[in-house]
């Protein structure tokens, strides 16, 4: 008997073990960190994310940071926006399958998914649903955009939580590429990259040299889904960026506009793939979220 009651001493502490590994949190002042909380249940490693939540009580309006890296690098860790714990807002950081590990829909699929998850478990954590903004820069642009014009597109909605909506309040869509095909044209003097390539970003993630699979590429293009129940956008791109030409943020501005979407565009003069110097930039960025978060000034 003894013998029982310690192997289930024992296999309890296993058992309590693991799960702080699940979630593991950490406490530091302002703020709870929950670190690579699964937002898929027995999903990819990278199916992960990273969850902020201010001190105090809720619900907190949800700020939700998706990293760039040409969909084949990047992480959660280090997001923008954590400044934002100081005003009451909550902010999540999301890894997602990378391009070499899974094409096209993977990614944006991993985005809703995790969406999804924050919603299903937005009393748990003190959310607020109602409330969620996507912020993202260059691949994480794309994939933000996608998450605003996508809201009413079931397709991408696959795995758990199907009963939640994996629509955005608001996007913040820094120099994401909006139509691939158009790329190496916009570029001119100033591109650096042959986007038409079989090896470039754009084709290993959607797993064939783009204008060879122009069907896959539409399904990966913000600008195929445009129509007027999108969620307002601000975008925000450098004229002189060598990588993903401002003609990419021009041509979903223009798309967005003559579907009656609310959006406010901010071009850089002489800004580059972002680490932008114009102090423009952040304090758009601030008018944004308070406006849309309800926040006062």
């Amino acid at each position: 008997m003894r013998s029982y009651r310690l192997f289930c001493l024992i296999t309890l502490l296993l058992v309590f073990r693991l799960d702080l590994r699940a979630e593991q949190t950490e406490a530091i002042p302002g703020k709870i960190i929950y670190k690579d909380i699964s937002y898929v249940s027995g999903g990819h490693e990278r199916q992960k994310l990273d969850l902020y939540i201010p001190r105090g009580r809720g619900p907190f309006p949800l700020l939700v940071w998706v990293h760039g890296g040409a969909w084949r690098a990047g992480s959660k860790e280090r997001p923008r926006g954590l400044e934002w714990l100081d005003r009451g807002v909550a902010l999540a950081s999301l890894n997602y399958r990378l391009s070499h590990q899974a094409t096209f829909p993977a990614q944006i699929e991993d985005c809703k998914s995790a969406i999804r998850w924050l919603r299903a478990h937005a009393e748990k954590y003190e959310l607020d649903s109602d409330r969620v903004i996507a912020w993202g820069a260059s691949a994480g642009g794309h994939l933000v955009a996608l998450l605003g014009v996508t809201g009413d597109v079931r397709s991408f909605d696959v795995g758990g939580n199907l009963e939640q909506s994996s629509s955005v309040t608001a996007v913040i869509d820094e120099y994401g590429p909006t139509d691939f095909l158009q790329m190496d044209a916009m570029d001119g003097e100033i591109g650096r990259m042959n986007h038409n390539a079989e090896d470039s970003p754009e084709s290993q993630l959607i797993g064939g040299p783009i204008q060879e699979h122009p069907e896959r590429v539409k399904s990966a293009n913000p600008i195929t889904y445009v129509t007027e129940k999108d969620a307002p956008f601000l975008i925000i791109h450098g004229d002189e960026d060598p990588l993903v030409a401002h003609g990419q943020s021009v041509i979903l501005l223009e798309a967005l506009n003559h579907a009656g979407v609310l959006t406010s565009f901010y071009t850089v003069k002489g800004g580059k793939h972002g680490w932008f110097k114009d102090l423009q930039v952040s304090q758009r960025i601030e008018g944004f979220l308070v406006d849309h978060f309800g926040l006062s000034h």
